[in-house]
């Protein structure tokens, strides 16, 4: 056999090599991990402006928040019992308006829908978006041990979005779906009614990040 023959089936061989690996790559699956639900924060974890919820025992713990949105409303359970400081929180940044004309700047249908990045009432700083917070962060509440974890992130499922460990701040998502994720977002409450504005919401078309083409806009968020 010639040495140019011995050439061509050498870079044969090498193309046919290329194309599998290119395939094969190609060919994995791209599936919701925990990274989507992680969001960047530029604060270290501080509770000095995240305040305790004195909760009458007459509420037996719970209480009621609204997400009013541009797709409509969701009333949710507050765990004050399980993430007191994570309901506190929220209180707190919804009584002062944080959340109003913000937007839900990642969803995955089949997973879940996130919010509560102050940098998204910015048409602006869409680049930014996932990455904003309330200027502090706080630690996480998480028993991995305890009932409301082992039941997992069912969905209707409220919890923390964060960059790691004790970086909670403003970011949170609502399960779409129930997804195995590890017990690392502090869990604080639960969808009651408007599932199916969730899944408007999560149902929505996308484009990069995750982003929803279309805004959707939480107009206000109550919580009592």
């Amino acid at each position: 056999m010639s040495n140019i023959n011995i050439l061509l089936i050498g870079v044969a061989v090498l193309f046919v090599g290329f194309i599998v690996w290119v395939g094969g790559s190609q060919k994995t699956p791209v599936t919701p991990s925990v990274p989507v639900v992680t969001t960047p924060t530029t604060t270290e974890a501080n509770l000095k402006n995240t305040p305790q919820i004195k909760l009458s025992p007459n509420t037996k713990k719970i209480m009621i928040a609204t997400i009013t949105t541009s797709k409509g409303v969701i009333t949710l359970e507050l765990y004050g019992a399980d993430a007191p400081n994570a309901v506190a929180n929220f209180k707190k940044l919804a009584d002062k308006g944080f959340y109003d004309g913000t937007r839900f700047h990642r969803v995955i249908k089949g997973f879940m829908i996130q919010a509560g990045d102050p940098n998204s009432k910015d048409l602006s700083k869409t680049n930014m978006w996932g990455t904003g917070g309330p200027g502090y962060a706080f630690p996480d509440e998480i028993d991995a041990s305890s009932a409301l974890y082992q039941t997992g992130y069912q969905r209707g499922v409220l919890a923390m979005a964060n960059s790691g460990s004790n970086t909670n701040g403003s970011q949170f998502f609502i399960m779409h779906q129930t997804y195995a994720l590890p017990p690392l977002y502090t869990i604080f409450g639960k969808v009651t009614s408007g599932l199916d504005v969730v899944d408007a919401i999560a149902t929505t078309p996308t484009g990069p990040s995750d982003r929803p083409v279309s805004d959707i806009v939480i107009k206000k968020v109550e919580v009592k």
